[in-house]
Parts: C-alpha cells; structure tokens; sequence
C-alpha cells in the first residue's frame, strides 16, 4: 500500500511566522473538518466496504489525506517556529504554547481537542459513503474560511492547493456512490446493507 516520499506532497515555503495564523490553520489538522479525521474516516471504512471499486477509492483518499496533514503540520510549523515570548504574547497565542510549546497537536482554532466523535464508520456503503461527500465538502468550505481571513500569499498557496483536492475527492466520491448503487442488485438500496444484509433479503 505505501510508498513514501519523504518530501511533501506540495511545498511549503513560509518565511514568516505569524502565530495567529497558525490558530486558524491548526483546525485543518485536528478540527471537525480537518484532515486527521478525513484520514481515519476513509482508511477504517474501506475494511467493511463491500465493492472493491470503493475499497480502492476509499485507500486512495485516505491516503492521500495523510499526506494533506503532513502540509498542514508543515505550515502551522512554519508559522510559529522562532517566535519570542513577545510574539507570543501578543498574538494570543500563548494558551497553546503553554500546553503545547510549539508542537504541532490535534485541536480545532476554537481549541477543542480532536476526539474521534467527529467521524463515522457506519459499516454501510451508501451510509459511509453519501457521509464521505458531506466531509470533503465540509473541508473545502473551511479551506475558503481560512482564506477569506488569511492574505499572505506563502500561506495560500499551499491551503489553495489543498482545496482544489477537496474538490476532486467529492467528485471521485460521487462517482463512487453511483457505482455502489449500481451493484446492489435491490429496487430499494437505502433498505439493504450488502456488506450485512444476505443477497435479495432486507429488514423491510
């Protein structure tokens, strides 16, 4: 399944560091949205999806959305490393440092930890799936939040980048949910779970 590059999937090449900023962006890392939970969202659904078609689709996004918390990481990182205590202070950015130093940790830009309530893994293809459209969404109208409030062009262009993938992971989603309909073979598929249900039979 792996093969890792140890570079990032986009570059990341910010000179300098704006502490609040990196509050803004950190909720791409670990917020509702963000890409941690994107990450374990496809990677743990793909186990009881039943079409290999979504399996593949669901590894390649799950993937892929590893490498998009790496760029996240790389930016919040690139934001506050070699801040003074002054800096600190005056970008609010001092309750995060006092937990956290400049570590890069898991938490939405309201500092809310991240917890795993915030995605599902249902166990039912056009449950997990019509959920995973919702997600990519979700993460693309973030990303424009984030750039509605933030100008520096070093830190745009990588968020740019990550919200034009949202956008092309909605569309293999959907492009997936239509296959996955298609192969049940039920009049009703919202009735029948083909990775629980015997073939021909449903709970109705």
């Amino acid at each position: 399944m792996w093969n890792y590059e140890k570079r990032l999937q986009y570059p990341v090449n910010i000179k300098e560091p704006n502490p609040k900023m990196a509050q803004f962006i950190i909720s791409q890392y670990g917020g509702p949205d963000g890409e941690m939970g994107a990450s374990m969202r496809y990677l743990s659904q793909r186990y009881s999806m039943p079409f290999d078609v979504a399996r593949a689709t669901l590894t390649d996004i799950g993937t892929e959305e590893l490498c998009h918390l790496e760029i996240v990481a790389a930016i919040v990182h690139q934001l506050t490393r070699n801040l003074s205590v002054e800096e600190i202070e005056a970008s609010g950015f001092g309750p995060y440092y006092i937990d956290h130093t400049t570590g890069i940790w898991p938490q939405a830009a309201g500092g809310v930890p991240f917890n795993a309530c915030e995605f599902q893994v249902k166990g039912d293809a056009i449950t997990d799936l019509t959920e995973d459209l919702a997600a990519e969404q979700k993460a693309r109208s973030t990303y424009d939040n984030i750039l509605r409030v933030i100008k520096d062009p070093e830190v745009c262009d990588p968020i740019r980048f990550l919200r034009e993938r949202e956008i092309v992971h909605f569309q293999r989603f959907g492009e997936t949910l239509r296959k996955a309909k298609e192969e049940i073979e039920t009049p009703n598929f919202y009735a029948y779970n083909p990775s629980f249900d015997t073939k021909g039979s449903s709970y109705r």
